[in-house]
């Protein structure tokens, strides 16, 4: 049994990005813990957790049913309801650290904070596997452990499809910082670096479909684009962690 943190912001966070994964890995028979900047329940992006403000063009933004479901059950688990502070976790206390990403403005504090920083620093410092998805490429980036490696993130396109198709009803939601989430992170990864944007027509990974999502490796850290991504993410950090020595066990 693996220990896996995941660390989220204290909102706007994507709920199929935290729950299909938990959902794997607890059902790999591996324990979770949560860690928010204040200690407290972190709550999931009302607008994709609902649909609510949702342009009928732009319902395919909301969860989909299988993450919904996985949601369900995660905010009722013991581990979500008494998650642990970024300041008091360390990484060296776990086998894997999990970055998530989301949108909205409760993601900035995550995307910024010292203590996200040093959780990714510690982590890659020890080259534990790490997995990121969406925007939660952006704080590993910007804690400098992506410099010269090979990663992916949300796309420029991913990003701008989202913002045009909600920018009369939801102005600035999908729209976390003035540049995408792309051209950050390449500008982060630098020259020596490589983003992939795996295909244009991406598909939605699931229990039905484990397979589908793209997911680039590097070494033992993990990364992904988006919500279609994140059960194909949560199987590849399973397999890694099957090579990977777990604290507290015997080798």
């Amino acid at each position: 049994m693996a220990k896996i943190l995941i660390i989220l912001p204290s909102s706007d966070y994507d709920p199929s990005e935290v729950a299909l994964p938990w959902l794997v890995w607890t059902e790999a028979g591996h324990a979770i813990t949560f860690a928010t900047e204040n200690g407290k329940t972190a709550y999931a992006d009302p607008v994709t957790l609902t649909g609510a403000g949702l342009p009928r063009h732009a319902a395919s933004l909301k969860i989909r049913l299988e993450g919904e479901a996985a949601y369900a059950r995660m905010i009722a688990s013991a581990e979500f309801l008494i998650p642990i502070t970024w300041a008091k976790a360390g990484a060296k206390h776990y086998d894997a650290l999990h970055f998530p990403g989301g949108h909205g403005p409760g993601m900035r504090s995550y995307c910024e904070n010292a203590e996200v920083f040093r959780l990714a620093k510690e982590a890659f410092a020890a080259d534990q596997p790490v997995s990121a998805i969406c925007h939660g490429v952006l704080p590993l980036a910007r804690a400098g452990v992506l410099r010269g490696r090979r990663t992916t993130a949300l796309t420029h396109i991913m990003e701008e499809i989202a913002v045009r198709l909600t920018q009369r009803v939801l102005p600035g939601h999908y729209r976390t910082y003035p540049i995408s989430v792309e051209t950050e992170v390449k500008q982060r990864i630098g020259k020596a670096g490589t983003f992939a944007r795996g295909g244009l027509f991406p598909r939605y990974s699931g229990a039905r479909a484990p397979g589908a999502g793209f997911v680039v490796q590097d070494g033992n850290y993990l990364s992904a684009r988006w919500p279609g991504d994140a059960w194909t993410l949560a199987l590849r950090l399973v397999e890694l962690l099957h090579t990977t020595p777990i604290k507290g066990e015997k080798p």
